[in-house]
């Protein structure tokens, strides 16, 4: 194709400017922007029942775990039943005459150390 070669013409500002807004022009054209949505009356039980599966906790969704860090807490029930009887398991504080002294002399801001 020997023929001739034709000039590559700069378009001007104007020209430019034509264009791009006969391409704005066209794109309003096919696309519409949709800000208001609803639920198809049809199928708003089952989205409903969607919405409220999703935002229900792991342990009531699945039966088992789904990854490896939900194993981590899966089981949260206690091994052992706790007794506040049992003095194994339970270590409460208990106050004698000579911890509710030294609880009142730290609470004073007293210090017993050696000078």
């Amino acid at each position: 194709m020997a023929g001739h070669q034709r000039e590559k013409v700069v378009p001007d500002e104007v020209h430019q400017n034509q264009i791009l807004r006969e391409l704005y022009l066209r794109e309003l054209r096919t696309q519409k922007l949709y800000t208001q949505y609803h639920v198809n009356p049809l199928r708003k039980a089952r989205f409903l029942n969607l919405i409220h599966h999703a935002s229900q906790e792991p342990r009531k969704k699945y039966p088992e775990t789904q990854t490896e860090s939900q194993e981590i807490g899966w089981d949260s029930e206690p091994l052992v039943n706790p007794e506040r009887s049992d003095r194994r398991l339970n270590h409460l504080r208990v106050y004698n005459d000579i911890t509710l002294y030294k609880a009142k002399m730290w609470s004073l801001g007293e210090d017993d150390r050696h000078k």
